[in-house]
Protein backbone atom coordinates (compact mmCIF):
# COMPACT_ATOMS: atom_id res chain seq x y z
CA UNK A 1 0.00 0.00 0.00
CA UNK A 2 1.24 3.48 -0.82
CA UNK A 3 2.31 5.68 2.08
CA UNK A 4 -0.15 8.42 1.10
CA UNK A 5 -3.03 5.96 1.02
CA UNK A 6 -2.00 4.44 4.36
CA UNK A 7 -2.07 7.99 5.79
CA UNK A 8 -5.71 8.31 4.67
CA UNK A 9 -5.11 10.70 1.76
CA UNK A 10 -6.27 10.48 -1.81
CA UNK A 11 -3.72 11.07 -4.57
CA UNK A 12 -4.98 14.56 -5.39
CA UNK A 13 -4.55 15.78 -1.80
CA UNK A 14 -1.15 14.06 -1.56
CA UNK A 15 0.08 15.83 -4.70
CA UNK A 16 -1.24 19.19 -3.43
CA UNK A 17 0.66 18.80 -0.16
CA UNK A 18 3.83 17.73 -2.00
CA UNK A 19 3.67 20.71 -4.36
CA UNK A 20 3.06 23.11 -1.48
CA UNK A 21 6.06 21.78 0.45
CA UNK A 22 8.26 22.00 -2.63
CA UNK A 23 7.25 25.64 -3.22
CA UNK A 24 8.06 26.46 0.42
CA UNK A 25 11.52 24.89 0.13
CA UNK A 26 12.58 26.93 -2.93
CA UNK A 27 15.07 29.79 -2.81
CA UNK A 28 13.66 33.34 -2.90
CA UNK A 29 14.43 33.95 -6.58
CA UNK A 30 12.39 30.91 -7.65
CA UNK A 31 9.67 31.08 -5.01
CA UNK A 32 7.65 33.94 -6.59
CA UNK A 33 7.25 32.15 -9.93
CA UNK A 34 6.36 28.88 -8.20
CA UNK A 35 3.67 30.57 -6.07
CA UNK A 36 1.96 31.82 -9.24
CA UNK A 37 1.67 28.25 -10.47
CA UNK A 38 0.11 27.22 -7.16
CA UNK A 39 -3.11 29.15 -7.82
CA UNK A 40 -6.17 27.15 -8.75
CA UNK A 41 -8.97 28.45 -10.98
CA UNK A 42 -12.30 26.67 -11.07
CA UNK A 43 -15.30 27.35 -13.31
CA UNK A 44 -18.79 26.06 -12.46
CA UNK A 45 -21.74 26.08 -14.85
CA UNK A 46 -25.22 25.05 -13.73
CA UNK A 47 -27.30 23.17 -16.30
CA UNK A 48 -31.05 22.60 -16.55
CA UNK A 49 -32.94 20.98 -19.42
CA UNK A 50 -29.73 20.62 -21.41
CA UNK A 51 -28.89 24.34 -21.30
CA UNK A 52 -26.55 26.33 -19.09
CA UNK A 53 -28.56 28.51 -16.71
CA UNK A 54 -25.89 30.20 -14.63
CA UNK A 55 -22.14 30.48 -14.75
CA UNK A 56 -19.98 31.37 -11.80
CA UNK A 57 -16.24 31.54 -11.52
CA UNK A 58 -14.43 30.89 -8.26
CA UNK A 59 -10.72 31.37 -7.69
CA UNK A 60 -8.96 29.50 -4.95
CA UNK A 61 -5.38 30.25 -4.02
CA UNK A 62 -3.35 28.15 -1.63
Amino acid sequence: MSAWRAAGLNYTRYSQISAQLLRQALKKEFKADAEKRGATHIKFTRWADGKPIRESVAEQTK
